[in-house]
């Protein structure tokens, strides 16, 4: 049954289940409601319009009975002048849902992230992930709130700092192709972040061997591998004077380990380090010459089909031979796909002298060597698996020897 006095901390107090309701003696409207297992809550009960309305001020525990009956106070105020105050409220909660929304890491995390994830899974948390680490002042930002200006001078902070623009390029496009969603599904009306024009990138940077170097990459593998052999073979010996158990011996024409075959394929696929880490057995077609680069393990998203020549197929059956009934063409532990090289990457390049030379620069080789034996820049860009031409343009420049031979044609 309900009761009737000044709802205060003492009346609050003293409420029993069973009272199920305490309604004010002073201000009209305002009572509490009171659970079965206790739980106090209050409420401001009102008419305006010819409707009626009953809006929840709170739980008790989170306010107190003083701050509920002030709600209820300046509640009963605003009715008095016409207001509906549970409309406001409700009005009041979606503005702040709005602009919590428009806020930059929530919107990334509640709208572009799911997207991204139907689009590539793959890629879609380090897309986000990158936009989060290059601009994490502005997380708590408003999308409308973002302008060409504050970008302008993010971006001359990095350059201070020694970012390399390549970089900043990749950080501004990324953050640009997450206001162009916002922008087509209402998020913001607009937005000019396509203001800011990508830094000019020296393509002549972009690393890749020279014919020396090549040689002395493919001797480093050959010496590695012919070391480890004669020291199976000693190790071997040793054991046998000893009556110790063996180690598997190395078959003369057998990879020692995964090292040389994924070298030698990327250097002539062009293939990216994930790409080659996760492809499969199944994905290889060493009758027709070539392999299949799934849409999962692509950073385009799409697949596509690379033809392999004498080399590449030659490395991929000999490591057939000793690997074939594994999942991944080169795989980890635990049937898993190879994770890192990076020591024994590093290690190899000792071995050959060559330095500031990136594994990925294997792909730039790749692209490179096509473009100087006449191969035109629309199949590089199919075998690399890029966008548009940019890109190509960007990995497959032409050697400065190549470009002074040709000007000698005409000498």
């Amino acid at each position: 049954m309900s009761k009737r006095e000044k709802i205060s901390n003492t009346s609050i107090k003293n409420l029993i289940p069973s009272d199920k309701r305490l309604n004010d003696s002073e201000i009209a409207g305002f009572h509490a409601l009171i659970s079965p297992k206790g739980k106090i809550s209050y409420y401001f009960y009102y008419r305006i319009d010819g409707k009626q309305a009953n809006i929840k001020l709170g739980t008790h525990g989170q306010i107190t009975a003083t701050q509920a009956r002030d709600l209820a106070k300046t509640k009963a105020g605003d009715v008095a002048k016409g207001v509906d105050v549970q409309v406001e409220k409700k009005l009041a909660k979606q503005a702040y849902l709005n602009k919590k929304n428009s806020e930059l890491e929530t919107f990334l995390d509640n709208k572009y992230l799911p997207w991204l994830k139907t689009r590539n899974a793959k890629t879609a948390d380090k897309t986000v992930k990158a936009i989060k680490t290059g601009f994490p002042d502005l997380l708590s930002h408003e999308l409308s709130s973002i302008n060409p200006w504050i970008i302008e001078k993010w971006r001359s902070k990095k350059r201070e700092i020694g970012l390399k623009p390549s970089t900043i390029n990749s950080y501004v496009n990324s953050l640009k192709g997450a206001f162009s969603r916002a922008v087509e599904w209402g998020i913001i009306d607009s937005h000019e972040l396509n203001k800011v024009k990508s830094l000019k990138v020296d393509n002549a940077l972009v690393r890749y061997l020279t014919k020396a170097q090549e040689n002395s990459l493919r001797l480093a593998m050959s010496t590695r591998d012919q070391k480890a052999k004669e020291q199976r073979q000693s190790g071997n010996k040793f054991r046998e004077d000893r009556d110790y158990p063996l180690l598997p011996t190395y078959n003369r024409n057998e990879y020692i380990d995964y090292l040389e075959p994924l070298v030698i394929l990327a250097m002539n696929t062009g293939m990216r380090k994930g790409e080659i880490f996760n492809l499969k057995w199944s994905s290889v077609d060493l009758v027709n010459s070539r392999l299949t680069v799934a849409a999962e393990n692509a950073k385009s998203g799409k697949s596509r089909i690379i033809p392999l020549n004498t080399e590449a197929k030659s490395a991929l059956s000999k490591w057939e031979r000793f690997n074939a009934p594994n999942i991944f063409v080169f795989e980890g532990e635990a049937s898993k796909p190879l994770k890192d090289i990076k020591k024994a990457w590093t290690n190899l390049l000792v071995e050959a002298k060559i330095s500031e030379f990136r594994f990925h620069d294997l792909r730039h080789h790749f692209a490179s060597k096509l473009v100087m034996a006449g191969v035109d820049l629309n199949t590089v860009r199919e075998l690399l698996g890029h966008h548009n031409l940019d890109m190509t343009l960007r990995y497959a420049h032409l050697a400065p020897e190549h470009t002074a031979a040709a000007v000698n044609l005409i000498g």
